[in-house]
């Protein structure tokens, strides 16, 4: 059975994650603050972390960038802070993705879903092949075909879609993106994720104007879907 662990000082909502999640057969241990949700982190060893932020001994944050240290369990933060600022420090510190308060509960739980298939996901594996509806990418070849053709990227198109395609499904920052791609000095330079991120939907997807594997997360990053 699926382990998840809530980190949530409100007792409403844990009673009502509780319920919601038992109803769908998940296996539930509950933290109300960031001390409890350590300990119980390393015994319990959840299969994904519900976390809100706002905590009574410690902020989210510090118990994002804390469980990072050791472990790689997916995070899903689920916080009444909204502010794109807010979202992308989450995200930074390693958090998974991003919900705010107040939330649809069939949403979170396609979240959460989603979250822990991305655990299960051996994803291209010792082939290196990713495929999707719309194309083929050979990442230890670094080759994209669509049908029967060769789609030719420059090396920054390349890059980029690399970073998004080894965290598949996962939500990646901007500033991350661009560290990795442009280097530290262009951390802030969002205009060239807009303008090379068209160039690879043109390229990829069947419908740029409406991307299905190349997602905008307006305010934070970008995510890649199979």
């Amino acid at each position: 059975m699926t382990r998840v662990l809530v980190v949530e000082d409100d007792p409403q909502i844990v009673r009502a994650l509780t319920l919601s999640l038992k109803a769908r057969m998940y296996e539930v241990g509950t933290a109300s603050d960031g001390a409890t949700a350590l300990r119980l982190a390393a015994a319990y060893l959840p299969d994904v972390v519900l976390l809100d932020l706002g905590l009574p001994d410690m902020d989210g944050i510090d118990l994002i960038r804390a469980l990072r240290g050791w472990a790689r369990v997916p995070i899903l933060v689920v916080s009444a802070r909204h502010t794109p600022l807010e979202k992308v420090a989450a995200l930074d510190a390693g958090a998974d993705d991003y919900v705010t308060k107040p939330f649809s509960m069939d949403e979170l739980m396609a979240r959460l879903r989603a979250a822990i298939r991305r655990t299960e996901d051996v994803g291209a594996g010792e082939s290196g092949i990713v495929a999707t509806d719309d194309f083929t990418i050979d990442l230890l070849a670094k080759r994209v075909r669509r049908g029967e053709e060769d789609v030719h990227l420059t090396p920054t198109q390349w890059q980029l879609l690399e970073v998004l395609i080894r965290r598949p499904g996962r939500l990646v920052s901007h500033k991350q993106l661009l560290q990795e791609v442009w280097g530290p000095p262009y951390e802030t330079q969002t205009h060239y994720l807009r303008v090379y991120m068209a160039q690879l939907r043109r390229k990829l997807e069947t419908d740029p104007s409406h991307p299905r594997h190349l997602i905008t997360e307006p305010g934070m990053g970008y995510r890649f879907e199979k």
